[in-house]
């Protein structure tokens, strides 16, 4: 059963948007009952999928205004429906609707040799650096959209998110019944993910705990920043253990493993920038003299991994444990490092 829609007149037109749907204006909003099968996901992905076509700036723009409300409140683009929930869409005037972009058939066949895991109910796939997980914000498609085209007629969502420049482990559901479980384990600390990453500098022992409240603030650009905040922000919380130590004209670095306790956007990032000890490659939030000073050894990006993760869901007689190797061109820069 599909997330049913009755659309009602108002009173207050919302300036001179249209209905969603597209077709001739009606300046009235619109209203979405949620059933089971939206229940648990996320208001900005349900928009996604319901309003297709419809810019995703545009659709963020339309959180952040308050224009689109549950249960007659404000929500923020995390907010996470329930069965029960009305949504309230303003019109929304849609331009003449183009075919949606395509991505080459020589990145698909490269995504098609990227996936690690495949069954009924999910895939994991090894996503590359430069690869934005979703098409938005000037992008015609991303990883999302080139699986679905890979995989058509098979309505699959994202489980979580790897930034445009991190590469590794990344899970998409095939089904909404295993997109809740995966949610709800990994809102109960469930679900096992490690990171390789490069950090400037050094840690000041061998494993370290940095449990730090993250506050994210998006921009007018929609450029998302994310800072300390031990008042205001999330609970967010980092284990990092070293592995190995390098050091360049002066400069140490060192590679850790970076275990997710949480799951805030920028985390491990931003934990590492508040040690002072920024990720190598970061041009956010880390330290331009040394990454212009690592580029003479080959590094071009993020040095941030994905490089396993673990979890059981209950169709599973025992634990899926995933891992994806460096990539070459990060360990030809830990190579170029030693000598």
């Amino acid at each position: 059963m599909k997330a049913s829609a009755s659309v009602t007149n108002s009173r207050t037109a919302d300036r001179s948007l249209s209905s969603p749907q597209g077709g001739d204006a009606s300046k009235a909003p619109q209203y979405l009952h949620i059933d089971d099968q939206s229940d648990g996901q996320r208001i900005d992905n349900f928009l996604l999928r319901v309003l297709k076509g419809v810019p995703r700036s545009h659709l963020y723009r339309l959180l952040r205004r308050g224009e689109v409300r549950v249960n007659k409140g404000r929500i923020k683009a995390e907010y996470r429906l329930s069965a029960g929930d009305v949504v309230r869409i303003p019109p929304i005037r849609l331009g003449e609707s183009a075919p949606p972009a395509r991505a080459p058939e020589v990145q698909l066949a490269r995504l098609e040799g990227a996936i690690i895991h495949e069954d009924e109910r999910l895939l994991v796939i090894d996503k590359p650096s430069g690869l934005a997980v979703h098409g938005g914000s000037g992008l015609s498609y991303g990883l999302i959209e080139s699986l679905r085209q890979l995989r058509p007629g098979r309505e699959l969502e994202l489980v979580h998110r790897l930034d445009r420049d991190t590469s590794g482990c990344l899970v998409v559901c095939k089904r909404r019944s295993a997109l809740r479980e995966l949610h709800a384990l990994i809102r109960e600390g469930g679900m096992d993910k490690r990171y390789l990453a490069l950090i400037l500098g050094e840690l000041p022992r061998a494993e370290l705990l940095v449990d730090a409240p993250l506050k994210k603030n998006v921009l007018s650009s929609g450029e998302r920043l994310v800072r300390v905040d031990a008042r205001e922000g999330k609970e967010a919380r980092t284990r990092f253990r070293r592995l190995k130590r390098f050091a360049i004209d002066g400069q140490a670095l060192t590679l850790v493993e970076a275990e997710l306790i949480t799951g805030r956007t920028h985390q491990i990032r931003v934990h590492a920038a508040h040690l002072g000890a920024p990720l190598a490659g970061d041009d956010k939030y880390g330290d331009e003299a040394a990454n212009q000073r690592l580029k003479g050894y080959g590094l071009k990006r993020l040095f941030l991994h994905a490089a396993a993760l673990s979890f059981k869901l209950e169709y599973m007689a025992r634990p899926l444990r995933l891992e994806c190797p460096l990539p070459d061109e990060l360990q030809q820069v830990l190579n170029a490092l030693e000598n």
